[in-house]
């Protein structure tokens, strides 16, 4: 059984995101929530969320009431690109710099060890 949890447009770039998402990949949900509680990353606390409700997505399902939420591990986690925000910034002689804000979009996927 699987359950699966989204969050979009993150405001903070895909490639941060996926640099603390690349440490809990493939790990036990209380190994990545431990891991993710004491990292001092801003995509630490969305990743954390993200995977908490995937959990409590687990146990609304008719099979996750009966089974318990320690045997899950994290079977899936990508992020994807969302929109981009353009900014203008002053840049010397008088011209224009453009900076671009980037979001994301979060995919967890977890899934129960069969045993």
């Amino acid at each position: 059984m699987i359950a699966i949890a989204k969050a979009k447009y993150i405001r903070q770039s895909p490639r941060k995101v996926r640099k603390i998402l690349d440490i809990v990949r493939g790990k036990n949900v209380e190994t990545a929530l431990n891991i993710l509680h004491f990292s001092p990353q801003k995509a630490s606390y969305v990743i954390e969320k993200t995977i908490r409700s995937a959990v409590s997505n687990f146990l609304q399902t008719e099979e996750g009431k009966s089974k318990d939420p320690d045997d899950l591990f994290v079977k899936e986690a990508y992020v994807g690109e969302g929109p981009t925000m353009k900014r203008f910034r002053a840049a010397s002689m008088g011209r224009a710099s453009r900076i671009r804000r980037r979001s994301s979009h979060l995919t967890i996927v977890l899934e129960d060890m069969e045993l």
